[in-house]
């Protein structure tokens, strides 16, 4: 790592010199000036290792890191935003996948950086480490936490290009793979202000894709238009000039436009007409919280500091969560809902159908892991857990309607759960009762689980050709028979006790829900085996959906697979192909020639063992798809319509998603 240019105290003596005000509570609180110059840059390492690794720096190569790019290029704008001098964004996506960011922020300083010897514009874009967000003047709440963005993405495009729009000229300056072309230079006038910044990402580092989707980048840009109210951005895709998509986003609703959007994208009924919103301002630390209840039994909770999504939660999620549970149980005891000898509601309970928004901005944000998913930021907690408590308790006392439909709601959810509880103490006295595995169940050989798979078919008569075809040793056999429970339909008490799934739960040997242990797997590979049908595909998806609701660890850990049977037998003579498409199957009819016969398997019923067996089953020559989860909150939102009531989002789904669907015979 090259020589840090200044110190932590340096840097700390010079933002002592910044303009400085008292909050409320008496404390200094750092001001945004407008002196945003070639003096706020700060310059704190070299970029020499970024084309080297560049993920260390935007995760991956892959489709990933590739939009990554993109964000990193529009934070800097929405950053702008944040201090209050930018009111529009525009990202487009021209022929060949080239980037343009338009901002109308300050634009980058062109001054002359004194450390340097070179403008400010050059050095952002040259030196990692190197931004208005360290000395404290020019930027009072940001989401960038290292600064390293613009460079980044200027070290691993084939060629990038920045105009400024700043003191009546607009300034440019040329760069490929990170080497400036030509000094920065002026090319014209202008009475505006901004940034604008267009670039081609290098395919000698994005050897994957150089291709960029449209989905992708829309949902990041929503969810930056929701968390910045009144902010405007637009995406529009030019790659194909007789098909121009152009999509605006501004929401002056903010997060509370956030929380209909998910609650009415998944298909959802809310129990209340409008989301509950409240905020809190606490000398340079701001909280927004939005949430609604809906008629589902799953929560989904979205937490973002400075702007950035916090996956894994952290301070401010504590503080919600607390609150919110203290503020449910102390309503059900005041108004006589829980009974003396009634259990208070647990977090779990509460958060039943809860879709929620918490955003929170302060200036010095602590980020836990490289990926900043998670805040660390303790002084934040008491803020986000007393604006709940307070604002959240008044309105329960201010909308009793509202109030008692949501907390019957938890309470059902409590007492779901105190009868899945009974449920599991019932299954473990089954399992000490020396009833521990199902009766349908042909097991394997081997007892180390690592070396050993289960394959989960549909119906007996499968199931005895798998049973037949396997390789005993390490293979077993659990057939299905029936529709089972589809689970996002259903609270835990009867996932639990649900007579399809309790042999898939005995068999794995993990348990579930709260009891779930992975270190019980007895199976390596979990591998879905089902016919390539309409009802073959809808067994598959309860299954993923039971898997993803209450056993996610099995699929983030890699254990799932769905096995792919192939839909044709080619023979011609004594000899036999098999097709897992359509398209194979005329690829192979050509090469064949005349005389062949073709059987359509219609289901695994037909194939006899050696067929299952040299087709599906065994290790050497199989296909199978390895189930993933790459974004648990579109996992989250893909089941939730696909199994939930409402037909519109699904029938909306499949006609959207029916290009991708196009090969199999449903």
């Amino acid at each position: 790592m090259d020589e840090i240019i200044k110190t932590q105290e340096e840097l700390l003596e010079e933002a002592r010199e910044n303009e400085v005000i008292l909050d409320e509570s008496g404390e200094i609180d750092t001001v945004v000036t407008e002196k945003y110059d070639a003096s706020a840059i700060q310059v704190l390492e070299g970029l020499e290792a970024v084309r080297k690794r560049p993920g260390m720096y935007i995760g991956s190569t892959g489709p990933k890191g590739l939009h990554h790019l993109v964000y990193e290029i529009v934070d800097n704008s929405i950053d702008e935003a944040l201090a209050g001098f930018c009111t529009h964004i525009e990202v487009e996506i021209l022929p060949g996948d080239i980037i343009t960011v338009r901002d109308n922020g300050r634009g980058i300083p062109v001054g002359i950086n004194e450390q340097q010897g070179l403008p400010a514009v050059t050095v952002v874009l040259t030196v990692l480490h190197a931004g208005g967000k360290f000395g404290g003047s020019g930027y009072k709440v940001s989401g960038g936490l290292h600064g390293v963005g613009s460079s980044v993405v200027n070290a691993l495009s084939e060629w990038f290009e920045v105009e400024v729009s700043q003191d009546g000229h607009v300034h440019y300056q040329r760069f490929e793979r990170g080497t400036p072309t030509c000094d920065l230079k002026v090319i014209g006038d202008t009475d505006e202000t901004g940034t604008l910044i267009r670039f081609k990402a290098d395919p000698e580092i994005f050897t994957e894709t150089t291709v960029y989707t449209f989905e992708t980048l829309e949902t990041r840009l929503r969810e930056q238009a929701f968390l910045n109210a009144g902010l405007s951005i637009s995406l529009t895709d030019k790659r194909d000039p007789e098909n121009i998509i152009e999509q605006i986003h501004c929401y002056e609703g903010g997060i509370s436009s956030f929380v209909e959007f998910e609650t009415k994208k998944r298909g959802l009924k809310a129990l209340h007409e409008a989301p509950i919103h409240f905020s809190a301002v606490s000398g340079d630390r701001e909280a927004n919280i939005a949430l609604m209840y809906n008629d589902s039994y799953n929560e989904l909770l979205l937490s973002f500091a400075n702007n950035v999504r916090t996956i894994d939660g952290g301070t401010h999620e504590n503080g919600f969560k607390t609150a919110l549970t203290r503020v449910f149980n102390e309503y059900g005891r005041k108004y006589k809902l829980l009974k003396d000898n009634d259990k208070n509601l647990s977090g779990d309970d509460v958060r039943e159908g809860l879709t929620a928004v918490i955003s929170v901005k302060l200036t010095e944000a602590q980020f836990e892991g490289q990926t900043k998913g998670k805040l660390g930021n303790t002084d934040i907690t008491p803020l986000v857990s007393k604006c709940v408590y307070e604002k959240l308790s008044t309105y329960f006392e201010e909308n009793p309607a509202e109030a008692k439909l949501i907390f019957n709601k938890a309470l059902d959810a409590s007492r779901a759960r105190e009868a899945a509880r009974k449920a599991r103490d019932s299954a473990r006295k089954s399992v000490l009762k020396g009833n521990s595995l199902p009766g349908k169940l042909a097991d394997c050989i081997e007892k180390d689980a690592s070396k050993t798979e289960i394959y989960i078919v549909e119906g007996d008569s499968a199931g005895g050709s798998a049973k037949s075809g396997r390789d005993r040793m390490i293979q077993a056999i659990l057939p299905l028979w029936g529709k089972m429970l589809n689970v996002e339909k259903a609270r835990v008490d009867k996932v639990i006790s649900n007579e399809k799934l309790t042999p898939v739960v005995l068999a794995l040997g993990t348990g579930i829900g709260e009891d779930f242990d992975i270190s019980k797997l007895r199976y390596d590979k979990i591998i879905i085996m089902a016919d390539a049908d309409v009802d073959g595909a809808h067994i598959r998806t309860l299954l993923l959906t039971f898997f993803f609701r209450y056993m996610p660890e099995l699929i983030e850990q890699g254990h799932i697979y769905l096995a792919q049977p192939p839909l044709y037998r080619i023979s011609k003579g004594q000899k036999h192909r098999y097709a897992y498409s359509d398209e194979e199957r005329d690829e192979i009819m050509e090469e064949t020639g005349t005389g062949v016969s073709i059987q359509r398997y219609k289901g695994l019923g037909e194939m006899d063992p050696q067929q299952l067996w040299e087709t599906t089953m065994n290790p050497e020559t199989r296909l199978m798809l390895r189930v993933t989860i790459e974004d648990a909150e579109k996992a989250d939102e893909t089941f939730s319509i696909l199994m939930g009531d409402n037909v519109e989002p699904r029938r909306e789904f499949i006609e959207k998603n029916a290009k991708y669907v196009k090969n199999l015979d449903i």
